[in-house]
This record gives C-alpha cells, structure tokens and sequence, in this order.
C-alpha cells in the first residue's frame, strides 16, 4: 500500500518458494494468505508476485487458482499486464501466461487472451498509434500463447482467430516502419503454423535481427531452470566423465565403419598435394565491352543478349563520369533507359549497378535530368518501386554535387622515403623553387607535431545553382491523387519517402542563395500535413523541420520566416510531449534545441 512492493517481496518470495516446493501445507498457508489481501492492495501483489516468481511452477504454487477467484486478479493478470503496460521483461511474460497453462482451470484463460492479444495486434488504429515497442511486447505475448496451446484448442477457435491474425498481418505489412512489417511477418508465420498445421506454410522473407530470433526461440518451450535449493538429486541418469567415455567408445566403431575396408586411407589421401592458390583468378569474358555511351543504349534497349547486357551495366557509370560532354548529350536518353530498365538476365549487383548509373548521369547533366526524374514521379503508369528509385537518385546525386572539398592529385612526398632529387640544368624552369622546397622540407628536422598532410581544396557547392530543379517540383503535385497513385490515401509509404527526401535536398542546400526559399517552402508544406497518422511520415516532417533549422542561415529565419517558426515551435512543443513515438518526441526536442540554439547565437528574447 505504501510502494515498499519490491522490498517486501524481495524478502517473503524466496522463502515461500522453498517452503512450498515440497510441502503441501504451506501451499495452502501462501494461497489464503494472497486470497485475503484486500482489493485496493491485490495489483501490487499480483504484480509483485509475477515479478519475483523465478518462473511459472513457482507462480502456480504462490498463487494456486487466484486468477479463477478474484475478478479483480483476473483484470490485472489477463488485461493490464498484456494489454496496458508493455514495459515488463519476456522472463514475465512467460511466467505469467506458463502460469494460465499450467492448471485446467486456468487454459480457458490462455485462450481467451490469446484472442484479445490479436485483436489488438489487428487493429489499424493500434499499429499506427501505439509504439513499436509496445506492439513487439504484444507479439511476444501472441507467440507464447501459441507455444502453450494444444492443437486441439487452437483448432475449436481457427476461424475467428484466422480472421484476426489476416486483418493484422495486411495492417502490419502496410507500415512504413521495416521493424513493423517485419515483427507482423514473424507473427503472422507463426499463427499460421499453429492454426492451420494441414495447410501450406505462410513464409516470409526478412533478415534474421536479433529481435526475430528471440520472437522464434519463444515459439520452442524450454524447460524452466530450477532453483538450486530445489534442484533434485540426478541420479543415475546423471552423466558422469565415465558414461561419456562409454557412449563415445560406442560411436567409434560405428563412425569406423562408414568407411570403405577395400581403401588404403593412406595411399588414397591427397593431404600432401598443395593446392593452387586461386584467390585472384577472373572468369574470362568472351564479350568485349562498349566503349562509348551511344553503343550502351543499344544494347540496354536491343534484343536480349545477356553476354553484352552484363558488360555494358558493369562499365556504363566508369564511361559516363569518364565521357562527361559525351554524356551531356544523351543525359535524358540514358536516364529514360535506366528508370525503365529490368534486369533480363541474372546480374550480380544489378539493382546498384543501376543506380549509380542513374546518379552518375544525374551529377553529370543536372538540370535536365531533374527535371525528367521529378517530371516522371508524378506521371502515371509507374510502380511504387520506381518513384521511390527517382527519389533515392536525386537524393545521392545531390550529395554527390553538395561535396565542397576535392580530391588532391598530388600529395606532398614522404621525408622518411624521399629520394635525392637532381636540379634540371636550365635554372629558368619554374619547377626548380618547388625542388628545393621539398629538398629542405626533407631535411628539417621539427620539434613540434604538426600536420604532415596537405590540406584539401575547397570548391563551391556545385548543388546550389541546381538545387531547385531537384526540390521544388517535387512538391508540386503532392496532394493531387492520380488512377494510380494517391500520395495522400493508400500510398503513404512513398509519402514518407517523399518527406524524407525533401529534408535531405534541404540539408545540402545549405549556404546557398535558394536556401531561404526551399526552406520556406518546405515549412509550408510540414504544416500541411503535420497531423499525419503514419508515424514514418511524421519522423520524416520532424527532419525536415531540422534540415530548415540547420540549413537556413539564422538571420534569414529571423527575418522571413518568423510567422512559420512560431506555428513550427507550438506544434514540436505538443509533438514531444504528446506523440505516442518515441523518436518522434525525440526528433521534436532536437528541433526545439537547434531553435533555442538560434535564439541564442543572435542573442534575442525567446520565441513567444
């Protein structure tokens, strides 16, 4: 009653552990003595117990049939720690639904919770507007009920349970989030296994993170590990170093006669030949590769030959950065090509080879290809793939024009390895001041550390006069649906996309003289849709509120974008203590911050 629960039970748990392992007497004593807590305190005790039950044998002996006694035990145990909190360890979460299975009277329980877990797990509202966090505790929960339920009970309940596990899987594969689609994936495969055994298997592809390969080890009961005041005697059964050496000596002979008696190992083993080291060896081409761009496009937009289509993808991006006039002047051809090329033969590395193609046309001839890649999001009769292929190229291609340091081609020598250098005979050269710099460079001895390396070459950023044409149409046409495609309905996932973008094209403009404008631009359209349900939407508008912040120089915010930063500071303020996402709220506060930042560095009075 006084919030001494863990101190309290610390202390009484392990002994009525020990207590009632083996005597049936106090078992009785440990269920009168929770059945008479009174009500106001029963939450604190049965999560308390829960808590510090080292597993669900424990839990049953503490607790016996609480749960079927008390409604007000079977609200906390079958409702609030499942479905209201999703802070508590998976240790708990197998205590807790181990403890439904373990009695008769209690299954009837696991059932009905195992519905009400996939209700909430099927439902659109919940998946878009509880954190992730939360919805992989549900998982968790759903897969340990499935490995404590029998066919049998499963199969009284297929059809409603069916329905609910398809509603959830559709809700779960239609998020942005690749942790959402893929915890939906693993649930719905297990469900699936579990409810129609008969059937053909439900089988996603997903990589194998740590959080899936805990989901599955879940799917497998594993014995619970005994106390070691209750660990029972072993036995015979117990292996001994002697029972080891009998049961490998009764696998050797079997292991021996698996091979062949006719062959003489020795004369027939190849250990003492040393094999050819290959490591470096290449498979020869037969097909030679084109050597100018034109040739390229007719052989990506020809008859099939899957020879000539694999060396011209391996070589078109070295020609293009290689042949920049040559490619300025089929830059829109060759992007057309590449945007609607499909791979017709296997191609290792084909998706990426394709795309630095694109972003390497893309940084070679910018203003027309980003007119057409921007041109193109817009227009019908394209996949999903595609526009999000436009976007990831003018993304790479702007970072790509936005690097303001260039390569050195020359690099001062290294004194430990210079070699004598001999003076040309005519004095007048205009290389001699440079030889004998670096004949004393070489010869100086230096006390102090300094740097050894020259230092890079600045450039300006080449995406500033460009930056534009890569940002402004694509927020042309945002909230005009086509037959196909509808940014704001269905297709949210390009949305997120989109506004992601945006915030990066944004980030790369900085310092440049249409950085105020983008920036304007870009809050107006934040505003638009800063109430958006997807949370991959919403973390995208928090960046692109940052990439403003960081991108348009202070003075200008000030000035010209006071109103806008006003309305953005009150909605990031509600999104980060309201937003049921956690990096939501924490995009919000780094916004709120770099604002605060700004305030400073000017030295005015705070936002109003």
């Amino acid at each position: 009653m006084h919030g001494r629960q863990k101190e309290i039970l610390k202390a009484v748990v392990p002994h009525l552990t020990e207590r009632t392992h083996s005597d049936c007497i106090w078992q009785r004593i440990c269920w009168r003595l929770v059945e008479s807590v009174p009500d106001r305190w029963m939450e604190a005790v049965v999560c308390g117990f829960v808590q510090a039950a080292p597993g669900s044998a424990v839990l049953s002996r503490l607790l016996g049939n609480l749960v079927v006694k008390s409604k007000k035990v079977q609200f906390v145990m079958t409702q609030k720690l499942l479905l209201l909190q999703y802070s508590h360890p998976t240790a708990m979460l197998q205590t807790l639904l181990g403890y439904l299975a373990l009695d008769r009277t209690r299954r009837p329980f696991l059932i009905k919770v195992l519905k009400e877990l996939l209700e909430t797990w099927g439902s659109s509202s919940a998946v878009k507007h509880s954190p992730v966090e939360q919805q992989l505790y549900i998982g968790k929960a759903i897969v340990i009920c499935l490995s404590h339920l029998e066919d049998a009970e499963l199969a009284s309940h297929r059809e409603e349970l069916l329905t609910n596990m398809m509603e959830g899987m559709k809700c779960h594969l239609d998020s942005n989030s690749p942790r959402v689609r893929h915890l939906g994936m693993l649930v719905a495969e297990s469900v699936s296994a579990r409810i129609t055994p008969e059937g053909p298997a439900l089988i996603f592809q997903y990589e194998e993170e740590d959080e899936i390969r805990e989901l599955k080890s879940l799917l497998i009961q594993k014995p619970e590990e005994t106390p070691v005041h209750e660990a029972p005697s072993m036995g015979k059964s117990a292996l001994t170093p002697d029972t080891v050496l009998k049961s490998s000596a009764k696998l050797q002979p079997a292991a021996s006669e698996e091979l062949d008696p006719g062959v003489d190992s020795e004369l027939d083993s190849d250990d003492d030949l040393i094999p050819y080291d290959m490591s470096e060896d290449k498979e020869l081409k037969k097909t030679k590769a084109p050597a100018y761009i034109r040739d390229c496009i007719e052989i990506l937009t020809g008859p099939e030959d899957a020879d000539k289509y694999e060396a011209t993808m391996n070589v078109l991006e070295s020609l293009i950065r290689r042949n920049a006039s040559a490619a300025r002047e089929v830059s829109v051809e060759v992007a057309k090509v590449l945007l609607h090329l499909e791979e017709k033969s296997y191609i290792e590395g084909f998706v990426m080879l394709r795309q630095s193609a694109l972003v390497a046309i893309a940084a070679t001839d910018p203003v027309p290809v980003a007119q057409y890649l921007t041109s193109e999001f817009y227009s019908l009769n394209y996949s999903l793939r595609q526009r999000m292929d436009i976007l990831d190229v003018l993304a790479m291609a702007a970072q790509e024009l936005s690097q303001s340091v260039t390569s050195m081609t020359k690099q001062l020598p290294n004194p430990k390895h210079s070699s004598i250098q001999i003076l040309s005979g005519n004095s007048s050269s205009p290389d001699w001041r440079k030889v004998v710099d670096e004949r004393i460079q070489s010869k100086t001895r230096r006390f102090a550390k300094g740097s050894t390396r020259a230092q890079p070459a600045f450039a300006p950023n080449k995406f500033g006069p460009v930056a534009g044409h890569f940002f402004f149409p694509l927020l042309q046409n945002f909230d005009r649906p086509l037959s196909t495609f509808d940014l704001l309905g269905d297709d949210h996932l390009v949305l997120g996309r989109l506004v992601h973008t945006l915030a990066i094209l944004m980030y790369f403009a900085v310092h440049t003289a249409v950085a105020t404008s983008m920036g304007k631009a870009l809050l107006e359209f934040v505003w638009a849709l800063r109430f958006h349900a997807d949370t991959y939407v919403r973390q995208g508008l928090l960046s692109s509120v940052s990439s403003t912040l960081l991108s348009v120089p202070a003075e200008r915010l000030l000035e010209d974008l006071t109103e806008e930063l006003l309305e953005t500071q009150a909605w990031l303020a509600d999104v980060a203590e309201k937003d049921p996402d956690g990096e939501c709220r924490s995009l919000a506060l780094q916004s709120l911050l770099l604002m605060e930042n700004l305030k400073k560095q000017l030295g005015m009075a705070p936002f109003s």
